[in-house]
């Protein structure tokens, strides 16, 4: 369980850190007030730990709680509601975080898809199931 946890958050960084690299439209950023619960914040790979940190809190907490209330549109659609979801999370983060600037649709969904593969990718490297 502990390294599914460790995934999502690993994953979750590295996405978002790609897709503010790569892909037009997505910014993150630090202000000189910059702080997450009373801590300060003042480097940009601080502020991508504590994005990817929520992110992946959020993935692996609420995710199977949203998953499961949707399961029929995840059935109808094969399991690709889930990106759908994920893209919930990235523009979450976006209206809590005044750091991270997704402008429009295009940036958010290919934000969403590099922190899903990434995710698939970094699952199946940490989570080796031994039957």
């Amino acid at each position: 369980m502990m390294k599914k946890f460790l995934s999502q958050i690993l994953s979750a960084i590295l996405g978002l850190w790609l897709a503010s690299a790569f892909v037009p439209g997505v910014e993150i950023v630090t202000f000189a007030n910059s702080n997450f619960f009373g801590f300060s914040i003042t480097s940009l790979w601080q502020m991508f730990i504590v994005l990817g940190f929520v992110l992946g809190a959020l993935n692996y907490f609420v995710g199977p709680l949203i998953k499961s209330i949707s399961l029929p549109l995840e059935i109808i659609t094969f399991g690709l509601f889930s990106l759908v979801i994920n893209a919930g999370f990235i523009w979450f983060l976006g209206l809590v975080f005044d750091e991270v600037k997704i402008l429009w649709m295009w940036p958010l969904i290919w934000t969403t898809l590099i922190v899903w593969a990434l995710n698939f990718i970094i699952a199946k490297i940490l989570i080796k199931k031994d039957y």
